[in-house]
């Protein structure tokens, strides 16, 4: 279930569609911009990610992603909407862990605008992540 900003667990292909049926009522749109964040199963010192474990403070979740989305809309003048979602807890390797959609009038601001709020979620967005290792180890990350 998305709540506001998060999601628990991976963000599915449902998920998706829901943010992608929206599309059609976006008719002073002419470009949208997706970006799919997914876990990567990465090897450190001989252990392989299995997956990530996400956590938030989610008290500053929406206040941060407010002032995101405002960034974003006054720093793009021709952007119409953004949305994003971020998993929390377990997301395993292979699975969609952050949804970007930014919308505006065309698809230079778009794509542009999205690559910015996926920048500003990274540094700004209070959320950590837990790598764990096929054996059963695990790292914080920053």
């Amino acid at each position: 279930m998305v709540t506001d900003y998060l999601i628990n667990g991976p963000i599915t292909k449902k998920v998706i569609c829901c943010f992608l049926e929206k599309i059609d009522e976006k008719t002073n749109s002419g470009g949208h911009s997706v970006f799919l964040g997914q876990v990567r199963a990465d090897e450190f010192n001989g252990k392989k990610v299995t997956a990530i474990e996400y956590s938030a403070y989610e008290g500053m979740v929406m206040v941060e992603a407010d002032k995101i989305k405002a960034t974003i809309l006054s720093e793009f003048e021709d952007a119409k909407s953004i949305d994003f979602v971020h998993s929390t807890g377990i997301v395993k390797a292979g699975e969609i862990s952050l949804f970007v959609l930014v919308s505006a009038g065309h698809r230079y601001q778009a794509i542009h605008a999205c690559t910015k709020t996926v920048e500003l979620i990274k540094e700004k967005l209070p959320v950590w992540k837990r790598e764990i290792f096929d054996d059963d180890s695990h790292e914080w990350k920053q």
